[in-house]
């Protein structure tokens, strides 16, 4: 929290509190909702945890109310009811419960080996017991489990749940499968508590990416086993099937589970019972008894709501947050005391549909990229929470220091654009021929009227501001650029998909920090290996193919320090010709926005804890949990 607001609203929490716990900050879903679900009852404990005591409730029944003091509520993760609790499908629409990244997957639920910390680049062991171990010819990672680790069903976890899981991934062709398997040939249980990951080698005997194989620590849950199994028998080990099944019987490791969700909320109930409140673990449970998701109509909606103090920990943009506590005077607070009030990792990215045919002509590409007014964007989409394209001239790499080192900047100077070069673009366009031949005000190419739709998720306010901009310099270039801002879940959906006609251009994010970076975000970004695929998570949304580019994208993962150099700067003369994408602005890999009228002691800067601010929920964040408390 702020340290000018925290003296003043010191004198208002107790108030506020008392007022907090009459009035439940309920939403909606919590006074209306009635659907039935197979989820038990839980009942609220005085001791459920040391750091957040409370008194005594009556029994919680699913879609009943929830006790103020023992719930943490979300904003800005779940657009749209979930799907189901599935942890081998990429399309459970499930927020809190299902998200596998590299930057840290989210672990409430479903478990990795190891944390990742995007603030050291560092790995916490989890299900793992003890720090992973290469073999002396870096081909080969041995990995221990901790004895303490169980199933929610109380069975051990093993090694045997680690390999099953792997290979079951690569046999169904998940989003975890397709994108490992290409770099790690086996997964094999030594003994019931010792794992041996092998890396893919090439053909002089090297592991063809060691980056990947360390991101698969902390970015792949480890599942049951017999649950699998289970799931196999009843889809006849069909693998669309699999990834279809809803998952309502699934099996968990983590601290929490599936209580009650409907189209109005989600919410998740802490599992006393967890494993990891063995010593060699956290110690103890995490602090809040429930976590629930109000699933809200957009981001006003959800600002609103924070500000209320009905959200305590919000992703989403708010414009000019640094409003809420020095005009307002709300307990609200964010990792970075000043602008840009998060770490920028992001660089959230227009892609072009390149099954367009107009757009493959790269002329076109290049023309509406360079007229974007990219200022405007930081200015009114992102309110100055971002630096600046002059600042950080456009790559494939983020702002931080570690990546901006790894190409060599004055050999891609004559490829890079500011924006807002509208005359620029005008005469690219001239000189390609592609001009208006009827005087209607819109250019042609081949008789056909350059005339695309920009899309986004509505509700995403940044977002949408921002490909408003994308459409004005259409505009002004003589290109019609029209807006849709359909239903998120819907819009992810389309894009995902393995060939869509719906938009022509589009926002989607890209990788932030990782172990893999900056080479994870440049096959994102560029990787023709995801094309074609159904439900691709994975990136290349746009089906952009090029093939030095994914040579490029072997040969870096195993190169000295100066080779990657060269690689990298190749790779981005490669992407700043093409234009298959162009990067919008830079932002935090997450928001993480949070209100203090209930819970306090959330990760900021300098605090001392190391805990990223990322929502409590990814990677080493989710060490949160178990560092807030009550406000007293």
């Amino acid at each position: 929290m702020k340290k000018n607001v925290k003296r003043f609203m010191s004198l208002l929490l107790t108030t506020v509190m008392v007022l907090s716990m009459l009035t439940a900050c309920k939403s909606k879903s919590d006074e209306t909702s009635t659907k039935d679900t197979p989820t038990p009852t839980a009942t609220v404990e005085a001791t459920a945890t040391p750091e957040a005591t409370a008194t005594p409730t009556e029994e919680v029944k699913p879609g009943g109310e929830l006790p103020r003091t023992e719930t943490l509520y979300y904003g800005g993760l779940q657009w749209g009811a979930v799907n189901g609790w599935n942890p081998l499908s990429d399309d459970m629409n499930n927020a809190l419960a299902i998200t596998q990244s590299g930057s840290g997957s989210r672990t409430p639920m479903f478990e990795t080996l190891y944390m990742y910390n995007m603030l050291d680049d560092s790995m916490t062991p989890l299900l793992a017991d003890g720090d992973y171990k290469w073999n002396d010819a870096k081909t080969e990672i041995t990995v221990k489990i901790k004895s303490a680790a169980k199933w929610s069903d109380g069975t051990p976890v093993t090694a045997d749940d680690v390999a099953y899981t792997f290979d079951t991934d690569v046999k169904i062709k998940n989003g975890q499968g397709v994108g490992l398997a290409p770099y790690i040939e086996s997964v094999t249980a030594v003994d019931p508590s010792t794992v041996l990951i092998k890396a893919k080698l090439d053909d002089k005997g090297k592991a063809v990416n060691p980056l990947l194989v360390v991101a698969y620590l902390g970015q792949t849950y480890v599942i049951q086993k017999a649950w699998i199994q289970k799931v196999e028998a009843r889809c006849n080990n069909d693998p669309a099937a699999i990834k279809k099944d809803a998952g309502e019987d699934v099996v968990w490791s983590g601290p929490y589970h599936n209580f009650y969700n409907d189209d109005q909320k989600v919410v998740l109930v802490r599992d006393d019972n967890y494993w990891g409140q063995d010593a060699s673990m956290w110690g103890k449970l995490p602090s809040p008894k429930y976590l629930c998701h109000t699933i809200y109509a957009d981001n006003p909606a959800t600002e609103v709501a924070l500000k209320a103090g009905e959200v305590d920990v919000d992703q989403q943009f708010i414009p000019n947050v640094q409003d809420l506590w020095e005009k307002d005077g709300l307990p609200i607070s964010t990792y970075l005391q000043d602008a840009p009030y998060g770490i920028c990792v992001n660089m959230p990215t227009a892609w072009y549909n390149m099954d367009n045919k107009l757009l493959q002509n790269v002329n076109i590409r290049k023309a509406i990229a360079m007229a974007v007014d990219y200022d405007a964007i930081n200015a009114n989409a992102m309110t100055g929470q971002s630096p600046s394209f002059k600042d950080v001239p456009r790559s494939v790499m983020n702002p931080t220091d570690g990546e901006q080192a790894k190409y060599d900047h004055d050999a891609v100077k004559d490829l890079q654009w500011t924006g807002n070069d509208i005359e620029g673009a005008k005469k690219l366009l001239d000189a390609a021929g592609i001009v208006d031949k009827d005087g209607d005000g819109i250019r042609e190419l081949d008789g056909k009227k350059l005339s695309f739709v920009a899309a986004c998720p509505d509700g995403w306010t940044d977002w949408q501001a921002a490909i408003e901009i994308v459409a004005a310099a259409g505009k002004n270039i003589g290109i019609d650029i029209t807006t849709q801002y359909p239903q998120a879940d819907v819009f992810q959906s389309t894009v995902t998909s393995k060939k869509q006609t719906d938009y022509d251009i589009f926002m989607m994010w890209t990788d932030s920090a990782g172990p893999t970076q900056p080479w994870g975000r440049l096959r994102m970004l560029t990787s023709s290996e995801f094309n074609g695929n159904d439900n691709n998570w994975a990136g290349n949304w746009g089906h952009y193919s090029n093939k030095r580019m994914d040579e490029l994208i072997k040969l870096i993962p195993g190169a000295d320090p100066d080779k990657q150099k060269e690689y990298y700067t190749e790779a981005v003369k490669i992407y700043l010709t093409d234009v298959p994408s162009f990067s919008l602005m830079y932002r935090p890999d997450q928001f993480h926005v949070v209100n203090e009228s209930v819970w306090t002691g959330y990760p900021e800067k300098d605090d001392g804890n190391n805990i990223p601010p990322l929502v409590l929920l990814n990677g080493y964040s989710i060490a949160g949990l178990y560092k807030i408390d009550l406000v007293k």
